[in-house]
């Protein structure tokens, strides 16, 4: 095993490790990826979809199953499947991530992915991973107890799944092309979406509103996705209280809120009680939006019915957190905990092999004549201690490694920041000694089986947002987080050694921190990324 490591890029983790698993009933679906127009706010649009769906296909498995998806591009556009959360045991060649495990599908092409979930029971969700595809391309991957095991909790009577998305009145990939040409930030999208609808908020829109049908006294287990590409989310059900009992596909300990809080590639199950008077009643999900910064602030809905209702019943609508408000987000993070009598439930590995301490910002790189869009002219650029990632384009990262070939990435990436600074102080705001970034395809390579202890900090170079990490092929354990610059001495003391929550993507705070743990025990090349996938 002395080959087997860990790549990590800017925004990417590569590992090579061992694993076994088992599998069950194979369960088997084609993917025809191609045009489709569809009505949204008054207009008609050609998207790129999944066998004519938005969202796509719900894909339904029970643990053990191996999925075997068969996707024929008949799109414009180069397209790859990215299947957020699975662990893809032995499988990292079918993760999907473009130029990181395999090239693209080229358009009148076909590609089939295989692998076996084993140790994951929850919500999970599949999306393209081209460009803003993602953003028409995407659906739920429900994984269920196998055959004799049930949930840890209540079983619900029912289930629905939940996605949030972004929708934009524009081509979706000329909407990232202009952003990356322009060097700013893409264009503002227009509405959000449950289940592929605005809701009753948006022109034209009520007729088509998701409605969910409940019968009072009765349990159902919402399945919630954020498939949006750039924004968190607040979640509400009015008069409706709400049990989280899972995140990630990793059980927590029953938290009762009236609040969900979920980040682009998060998921949250929950169970919902019908227990008003019959009636309908909105869910609403509207932006938490932490940086000072334009955003969509628009709010959709969908409708809760219950059976016997009036026939001219009046609707109740939530009460949603303002869109800055940190303080509700930050509760709802940090109050969940993981389930540690859930079966998959490993623990805290004690023994740290590697610390590492990764800055996550905002930054710029050079423009030529100073002409681009970002601030004074120069282009946006995230980074992780100062290196904004390139992706290849000559062949993918797993492929150069497998094969021996150079120059298709180096391993320097920096396990601690450049410069250390007071990270978090927004008078260094633009300071010229901190801004400035470079792009290259940096990776750090981890020996099999190393426990990596991870310092997420956020960054105030431009300014301070609630940034999302996702990271492929793991779940990692958040010990604490919080606000400011992050001490060891001080704030190691928080950590919850004993339940902490699993995820595979933390929103670390703004203006804070947060620590992360997991152990490369996983083959494969998989990626941990700042922002959205």
């Amino acid at each position: 095993m002395g080959r087997a490591m860990l790549l990590f890029l800017i925004y990417s983790f590569f590992v090579l490790v061992c694993s076994s698993f088992a599998s069950a009933a194979i369960v088997e679906h084609t993917f025809n990826v191609q045009n489709l127009t569809v009505n949204r706010l008054c207009q008609n649009r050609v998207i790129t979809a999944v066998n004519g769906q938005l969202p796509g296909p719900t894909l339904l498995i029970q643990e053990g199953d191996t999925l075997v998806i068969h996707v024929n591009n008949n799109s414009p556009y180069n397209i790859t499947i990215h299947w957020h959360g699975i662990f893809q045991k032995l499988t990292a060649w079918a993760d999907g991530p473009d130029y990181v495990t395999q090239c693209p599908i080229r358009p009148g092409r076909s590609y089939t992915y295989r692998f076996t979930v084993t140790g994951q029971e929850g919500t999970l969700w599949w999306h393209a991973h081209v460009s803003f595809l993602r953003s028409t391309v995407y659906g739920a991957l429900i994984i269920r107890p196998r055959s004799g095991r049930s949930y840890p909790f209540q079983q619900p009577d029912g289930e629905y799944p939940i996605v949030l998305g972004e929708w934009w009145n524009a081509n979706v990939v000329d909407v990232a092309n202009q952003a990356q040409a322009s060097g700013g930030a893409p264009n503002n999208s227009d509405a959000f979406t449950i289940n592929g609808q605005p809701g009753d908020l948006f022109p034209c829109s009520s007729g088509s509103t998701t409605r969910i049908n409940v019968k009072q006294g009765r349990t159902y287990l919402l399945r919630i996705v954020n498939a949006a590409l750039n924004s968190q989310h607040f979640f509400k059900i009015a008069n409706h209280k709400l049990t989280v009992v899972a995140v990630d596909a990793a059980y927590t300990n029953p938290y009762v809120t009236d609040v969900v809080v979920i980040a682009p590639g998060q998921t949250t199950d929950v169970l919902l009680t019908a227990d008003q008077k019959p009636g309908l009643y909105y869910m609403a999900a509207r932006p938490y939006a932490s940086a000072p910064v334009s955003a969509d602030n628009s709010t959709t809905t969908a409708i809760l019915a219950y059976q016997g209702a009036s026939t001219a019943p009046t609707l109740v609508m939530p009460v949603l957190p303002a869109l800055n408000d940190t303080p509700t987000a930050h509760k709802f993070y940090t109050n969940l905990t993981g389930l540690v009598t859930s079966p998959f439930w490993t623990g805290v590995p004690t023994e740290v092999d590697k610390h590492m301490f990764i800055t996550v910002g905002l930054g710029l790189i050079p423009c030529r004549n100073n002409s681009c869009a970002g601030p004074n002219g120069q282009r946006f650029a995230a980074n992780m201690n100062n290196a904004s990632f390139q992706l290849p384009t000559k062949m993918s990262i797993l492929q150069a490694f497998f094969q021996n070939v150079n120059g298709i990435y180096t391993t320097d990436f920096p396990r601690q920041p450049p410069v250390k600074f007071d990270y978090t102080n927004t008078g260094l705001s633009g300071n010229p000694n901190l801004i400035f970034t470079t792009k290259s395809t940096k990776v750090i390579k981890l020996k099999y089986n190393t426990t990596i202890e991870i310092v997420l900090q956020n960054t105030a170079i431009l300014t301070t947002e609630n940034h999302p990490i996702h990271l492929h092929g793991f779940n990692f354990f958040v010990l604490a987080q919080g606000f400011g610059n992050y001490k060891a001495s001080r704030d190691s003391k928080k950590f919850n050694l004993v339940n902490p929550q699993e995820r595979n993507t933390i929103g670390v705070p703004v203006g804070g921190w947060a620590v992360i743990r997991f152990q490369a025990n996983n083959p494969g090349t998989y990626d941990i990324y700042f922002g959205t996938d």
